[in-house]
């Protein structure tokens, strides 16, 4: 791979020994080529102004400019670096939130210890995401989104649920499609979302000051209802099950050999299982294609899914698979889902 192809990184972190560690393990990619370094937010500014990375990895805590900062700062550029950014969630959930819904294209867990051996273990994650983050920024124009999917479906019912999946930029996602629904939602929203454990908290009561509708971490047993939102633990499954004429919460940590959990699939096809066709899907941006067997298996029960256009999409990723399975039912970019969904309630 040559110096022009390879994605040019700066590792921004006030630590000494977690530059070294970030640099050593960005280093073990032929594909990455780490251009410098920033002690703190206003270094970290400079050095994206003179060296002109395609990804920055960023601390959150810093002296002179905090990493919240620095993302307020890059709005105003016309080409910004994607944003990865470490954290450790035992110290800053409520940051790491606020950084993912503000635009930072993922984020890397780091553990609380910085023990040599606990650091090094975030090397293949962060080497992932700097490789998906450099690479979101050089692909091709997305083409005009299809709104609606040229499908034959049966007649549609009154919705029971409503059930999303989202993984890479879903944390920005989901937080404008519930901003943009109104209080008395009809139907309760069940959401996995792909975040290491100690963040869901964090971004369910982010979610719940600012939205219209009762957003709640998941807890198990927790009975579903009419403008309820629960989003789905990090590391722990989500399902639903039926209880007392109504459905409730399920969590736990089987297939313990899933790719991801919480998993979309496991969400989905619980719901396809005991809601059936009142189920409606929604599988927003994502890497991957968690939610694939699941749609699928809504479809299969006489329920809908909604994808989201590539046209807003940080990575086309799981939406893309559902839709070209043929077994969406419509499609919008992100700006014209929630109307998309009221109409099909």
């Amino acid at each position: 791979m040559t110096e022009e192809t390879k994605i040019r990184v700066l590792v921004v972190d006030d630590s000494a020994f977690t530059r070294k560690v970030l640099r050593e393990s960005l280093a073990a990619s032929d594909a990455i080529e780490v251009v410098g370094f920033a002690r703190d937010g206003l270094d970290a500014l400079e050095k994206i102004a003179a060296l002109k990375p395609d990804v920055i990895t960023l601390d959150l805590v810093m002296p002179n400019l905090d990493g919240l900062g620095v993302l307020r700062a890059l709005q105003s550029l016309p080409k910004p670096p994607a944003v990865v950014v470490v954290s450790t969630a035992e110290q800053e959930g409520e940051q790491g939130v606020a950084a993912l819904v503000g635009g930072a294209f993922d984020l890397v867990h780091k553990p609380t210890a910085l023990a040599l051996d606990h650091l090094y273990e975030l090397g293949d994650e962060l080497v992932r995401k700097v490789l998906a983050a450099g690479e979101s920024g050089r692909g091709p124009p997305s083409a005009a989104p299809k709104v609606l999917a040229a499908a034959a479906f049966g007649r549609p019912v009154r919705t029971a649920l409503v059930v999303m999946g989202a993984s890479t930029g879903g944390p920005h996602a989901i937080h404008s499609l519930l901003r943009a629904l109104p209080a008395g939602f009809p139907a309760p929203i069940a959401i996995v979302l792909h975040l290491p454990p100690g963040y869901t908290d964090a971004f369910a009561r982010r979610l719940d000051s600012e939205c219209a509708l009762d957003v709640r971490e998941a807890e198990d047993g927790m009975p579903l209802r009419a403008g309820l939102v629960v989003v789905a633990r990090g590391g722990v499954h989500m399902r639903i099950r039926k209880h007392n004429g109504g459905q409730e919460v399920e969590l736990g940590r089987n297939p313990a050999d899933s790719l991801h959990r919480p998993s979309v699939d496991s969400l989905f096809v619980s719901a396809a299982e005991h809601v059936g066709e009142r189920t409606l899907g929604v599988v927003l941006t994502g890497m991957g294609s968690d939610g694939l067997v699941g749609s699928r298996a809504i479809h299969a029960a006489g329920g809908r899914v909604l994808t989201e256009a590539a046209s807003s999409c940080v990575v086309y990723g799981m939406p893309r698979c559902v839709f070209e399975d043929g077994i969406a039912y419509a499609e919008a970019p992100l700006e014209r889902m929630a109307e998309l969904l009221l109409a099909h309630l």
